[in-house]
């Protein structure tokens, strides 16, 4: 990718002369515009861009200079908006407590070059997955929670967060439900997974649930964290038919493949700033 690559993201009433302020703008400012996504919600009367562009070394103002004479435009359109550097590796921290699919599935796709994240750490519940990660250099954290101290374990983790400067928290199979308090403050930084058997298989094995019912479709769904227990916001979904020949274990090996599928896919999307809030749901540009 262009070293001069950035990315500007749109939010805003809809109106009219929006793209072509933000568009003029570029060009005037020596910017070459590589990729552009936008998308008018009518029902919300909600306007979304997503423009990839590359200054000019030469001719284009300095970043910062960039970002002040943007925000002018901006507050004519009251827009929410963001301009970064889209080489810069994403601060990610992951969280897991026993199954390692997910993480190992994270951590490949991280080392090929495949997701532009920097895992600053590891925070989990359980000391299982402390050598693997450590084998790859990232610092790892165990946060052991029980009903006592489930509070005192949330803020910590919070700290964390805060003092390794994460952009993002990506729960990779934790199993622990986050308290509402800290939902609100991971708000549109939480990415989970879980299988899309919920909300019509919870609780313990799902998979055989899922068996004992003849399913015919299984798959995975990542979303944004909410105080509605697996009802945020959904990023990503991954499908695939089954029929009566599986049994449990065959389910929940699919399952696994679907599930790391659907959670790389989001984290990829959202790092890429591909993702919009839009209420309960998503707007993604691919």
């Amino acid at each position: 990718m262009h070293a001069n690559a950035y990315i500007l993201t749109v939010t805003c009433p809809a109106k009219t002369g929006i793209v072509a302020a933000v568009t003029s703008f570029l060009a005037e400012s020596q910017c070459y515009i590589t990729e552009m996504a936008q998308y008018d919600d009518e029902m919300t009367q909600k306007f979304f861009c997503r423009i990839m562009f590359r200054r000019d070394s030469q001719l284009s103002p300095a970043i910062e200079a960039l970002r002040q004479q943007f925000a002018v435009i901006a507050g004519n359109f009251a827009m929410q908006w963001g301009i970064t550097n889209a080489t810069r590796a994403t601060r990610v921290v992951l969280m897991v407590s026993k199954a390692d699919h997910c993480l190992v599935d994270l951590l490949y796709r991280k080392n090929k070059g495949d997701l532009n994240m920097n895992v600053v750490c590891v925070v989990s519940n359980h000391m299982e997955l402390r050598s693997l990660v450590e084998r790859e250099g990232i610092r790892f954290v165990c946060l052991p929670v029980d009903k006592t101290n489930k509070a005192e374990q949330e803020a910590r983790m919070l700290e964390i967060v805060a003092d390794t400067q994460a952009e993002l928290v990506v729960l990779a199979r934790y199993m622990q439900i986050l308290s509402d308090d800290t939902c609100r403050k991971l708000a549109g930084m939480c990415i989970n997974i879980h299988h899309s058997f919920l909300p019509g298989f919870k609780g313990a094995r799902p998979y055989h649930q899922a068996y004992d019912r003849g399913v015919k479709l299984i798959g995975a769904t990542a979303h944004y964290v909410t105080s509605d227990l697996d009802e945020g916001p959904i990023i990503e979904q991954s499908v695939e038919r089954v029929d009566h020949t599986y049994q449990p274990e065959a389910l929940a090996a699919l399952g696994r493949d679907l599930e790391n599928s659907a959670l790389a896919k989001a984290v990829r999307l959202h790092i890429e700033r591909r993702v919009f809030m839009d209420g309960n749901k998503t707007v993604v540009f691919k």
